[in-house]
């Protein structure tokens, strides 16, 4: 096929970078859950699957899951739309609320996704960047999107890569001071934190919130996520969705193990414990030998800057260890006890020998 039949902004797309994981048993980049499945819960996935109707298309609005998310939420379902996770809900958000050279304004680093789409559709990504310390204020969102006369604006609350995070106060104060503006708050990592804004989208007719089953949930393998926003822009994401883009098993599913509060609550807080082992453990390497420094954290990884960032994440795969690269930086997920203090004791060993060179 001719190079000339694929439109330029095709040609100049970065596709999402995936780590080679050849090798690594230690799985640190990609901000999925360390904790399994309960044996009750895989045995309900199994008869959901042995009794599916493969023959049929499924329910076009993912009743069941979107039901058992709102419960454990506590929004109407009626205010929820499920995609093929939330990456198939950004894309659709992009494609279908916003035109050809509209501005969306970004914030990076941040979910690269953002830009992706915004490429694609032929949006105008503006990227109005984060202070020294990664962080992101309301005032800076207010002023970017009146300075640059912004359609809308997407971030992830709290950030992916940098685990920083505005507080409920400062998104909403930023959604009702720009009325005219489609505020898209990507909360992928809000069960590690405590700040949702998705019951305040409802009321609000520029504000959608997403959220995913990819984190806390445990459910990445099953591509879920969901849109909350309030009854005119709900209208518009259904209309504009897929008729048929959450599968059956993912549908049914998602609801058995959103059901299972128990296992949900235990999910998260081992995730939260394990999060502040990873980041303490970092900390301390940092104040011991300050060849890193290891950021706070509201999400479940810990994102580290460091000289080399290229050779940090090369002397961790040699010991089996697999973490994300972002330029200068590394973002490091949050494991299991094991796998934890191995992540630790790597980075401790890696700062030591820097340290000893720098003599």
């Amino acid at each position: 096929m001719s190079l000339s039949l694929i439109p330029e902004k095709v040609q100049t797309l970065k596709p999402y970078g995936f780590e080679d994981t050849s090798g690594c048993t230690i799985k640190a980049d990609a901000n999925e859950s360390f904790v399994s499945l309960p044996d009750d819960l895989r045995a309900k996935l199994a008869k959901i699957a042995q009794n599916a109707l493969f023959n049929r298309y499924p329910d076009p609005l993912s009743t069941d899951a979107c039901a058992a998310y709102g419960a454990y939420v506590g929004v109407d379902s009626r205010y929820i739309t499920a995609g093929n996770g939330s990456d198939e809900l950004l894309m659709i958000i992009i494609n279908s609320l916003l035109s050809r050279g509209d501005k969306l304004l970004v914030a990076e680093p941040d979910f690269s996704m953002y830009r992706f789409y915004a490429n694609l559709a032929e949006v105008e990504a503006v990227n109005i960047g984060k202070d020294a310390d990664y962080c992101l204020s309301a005032d800076a969102l207010k002023k970017a999107a009146k300075e640059y006369g912004a359609k809308a604006i997407m971030f992830s609350n709290p950030c992916s890569p940098t685990g920083q995070a505005l507080s409920r106060e400062e998104v909403l104060d930023c959604v009702d001071s720009c009325p005219d503006v489609l505020w898209i708050v990507d909360e992928a990592y809000m069960d590690f934190w405590d700040e949702p804004t998705h019951k305040d989208a409802l009321t609000r007719g520029n504000m959608i919130v997403l959220r995913t089953c990819s984190k806390a949930v445990g459910l990445a393998a099953l591509r879920l996520g969901f849109a909350i926003c309030g009854d005119t822009l709900t209208e518009a994401l259904r209309k504009a969705k897929s008729p048929a883009n959450v599968n059956a098993l993912t549908n049914a599913m998602a609801a058995a193990v959103l059901s299972d509060r128990s296992y949900l609550r235990s999910a998260c807080m081992r995730i939260r414990q394990a999060t502040a082992r990873l980041y303490a453990g970092l900390k301390a390497a940092e104040e011991t030998y300050g060849v890193i420094r290891a950021l706070p954290t509201k999400a479940n990884f810990v994102f580290v800057e460091t000289a080399d960032a290229a050779a940090a994440q090369e002397y961790l795969k040699q010991r089996a260890i697999l973490v994300r690269r972002l330029g200068t930086r590394l973002r490091i997920t949050a494991c299991g006890e094991t796998d934890n203090e191995a992540i630790i004791s790597a980075i401790e060993s890696y700062c030591a020998e820097q340290a000893r060179k720098e003599q």
